[in-house]
């Protein structure tokens, strides 16, 4: 065996069956690298404290430990190398843990050659480590994250711009979401957004290509609900001329068209199980294989997903495989609506409108501002742009006013159904009449954040002031929870 470390790109092997720490060996030096091996977790770990490496492959269950405890050892000594797991076939709950606990990909046994190469050629590509300290030499090195990665942009300012261009303001909302975007830029797990329709989705997806070492390469989105289901496996892994009727000269798919960058799947709960069924595969083997042809080849694409809809829903009523949300579900971003982003509208609304005016001027009246700043936008940002290029198609005089956004009706509407709606919930004398108020002023915002701030009051009691469950209760998230009450004042 080969055991010498080259300084360059060693490899630790970690498996307790010695006939596959051999043939991994074996393919692993055919492909210039040098390798060393350990039989188990004790093993592993002294080699780790010994030796620089540049890539870590892990047996999942061996006779003295986990898998896991390798990624967890290497996660608390700070060490900069990537690790991939390998599991047992259908055992995708220990894969996502490992993941989440912070390794970079897994495989399933029985493992093929050709996925071998694919994934340390694409460990080794992003990575392009430089070296990394044994633990033993740690104490007087710098920290790892005063080096450069050879892969990392070469100033902060260059790392964080793509991200404020697409996803601005400052609220915890979406300054927490700005934060994880930015780890997960780093690694290759792929990443489930949740959201509404037009909460910026398709932007926080973006940006997470954009920050990583895939930006040279393409960004391929692909709406996933668009696509007539007789198509679906053509424009997915494209068609050789001939296959059928129609099929005049060789076509690409997505997969082919994103290979070493990011495929975007926007609204994939509307696959139909049938599609499911192949984009699974071609996630597990990362090979496609084109209509007409009888050879898969091998693609290198990361996988980032969203959609509207409540997957975990999908997958208890059979509408969307368990194994392909796993699959897509290593990491999840929650995208908040605007209506939760309200300290940050009016930045929202100078940076549209300067986008849609092209630099040209343009001056909302006092009573469109107020307007715009109480509506409810249940379209979120999409909506928000829309009533802006309207509005200014509406203007004179380089003036926008109040009418020109035909917010006016559809905003008392939907405040008279959400206050009607909350109020048969409140005790009669707690709260003012809304015909108390005049529509379009402040105090309508005042009141709703009276009803909002009795509600969350009367959930905290019920629940004895536990925000985890008083946030169940209402069916919000912690994260909404905490920045509700931090905006009305409750202690």
């Amino acid at each position: 065996m080969n055991n010498q470390i080259d300084l360059k790109k060693p490899v630790l092997v970690i498996d307790d069956e010695a006939d596959i720490r051999d043939l991994m060996e074996l393919t692993l030096i055919k492909m210039g690298l040098s390798v060393q091996t350990a039989a188990g977790v004790a093993e592993a770990k002294e080699a780790l404290r010994k030796h620089i490496f540049s890539l870590v492959l892990t047996d999942m269950r061996m006779p003295d430990g986990s898998g896991l405890e390798i990624v967890d050892y290497i996660t608390a000594h700070n060490l900069d190398i990537p690790i991939a797991v390998i599991t047992a076939y259908g055992n995708a709950v220990q894969a996502v843990e490992a993941l989440k606990n912070g390794a970079f990909d897994y495989l399933q046994k029985p493992i093929t050659l050709a996925q071998l190469r694919t994934l340390v050629k694409s460990v080794l590509t992003i990575n392009n480590t430089t070296e990394v300290e044994p633990i033993s030499k740690q104490a007087s090195a710098p920290k790892q994250s005063d080096k450069k990665m050879k892969n990392e942009p070469t100033s902060d300012k260059a790392s964080e711009t793509p991200v404020c261009e697409r996803l601005l303001g400052s609220s915890p909302l979406i300054a927490e979401v700005r934060q994880l975007i930015g780890k997960l830029a780093k690694s290759n797990v792929p990443v489930y957004i949740a959201g509404e329709s037009g909460s910026g989705k398709e932007q926080a997806a973006r940006s997470i290509h954009e920050l990583s070492a895939r930006r040279d390469k393409a960004f391929v989105a692909v709406n996933c609900g668009a696509i007539p289901e007789a198509l679906m496996e053509s424009e997915f892994f494209g068609y050789k001329k001939g296959s059928f009727t129609g099929a005049d000269a060789d076509r690409a798919g997505f997969f082919q068209h994103a290979d070493g960058g990011t495929l975007f799947l926007d609204e994939v709960a509307d696959l139909p199980l049938s599609m499911q069924v192949k984009l699974l595969r071609a996630i597990q083997e990362r090979a496609v294989r084109r209509i007409g042809e009888m050879e898969e080849k091998q693609v290198d694409v990361r996988i980032i997903c969203a959609t509207h809809k409540d997957l975990n829903t999908l997958v208890e009523s059979g509408q969307f495989r368990q194994d392909l949300f796993y699959r897509l579900n290593v990491v999840s971003i929650t995208m908040p609506p605007l209506r939760e982003l309200r300290d940050d509208l009016p930045q929202l609304i100078q940076v549209l409108l300067q986008r849609i005016l092209h630099g040209e001027t343009m001056i909302l009246t006092v009573a469109a501002e107020k307007a715009l700043l109480q509506y409810s936008y249940p379209g979120n940002f999409r909506e928000l742009e829309n009533i802006l290029e309207r509005a200014i198609a509406l203007s004179k005089n380089q003036v926008i006013e109040v009418d020109d956004l035909q917010i006016h009706s559809h905003q008392l509407d939907a405040q008279h159904t959400t206050s009607s709606d909350t109020s048969s919930n409140l005790s009669s004398d707690s709260h003012a009449s809304l015909q108390d108020f005049q529509f379009g002023h402040t105090q309508i915002q005042d009141y709703l954040d009276d009803i909002e701030r009795h509600i969350l009051q009367q959930a905290l009691v019920q629940t004895r002031y536990n925000r985890t469950q008083a946030a169940k209760l209402l069916g919000i998230s912690f994260r909404s929870m905490r920045y509700r009450m931090e905006r009305l004042g409750i202690v």
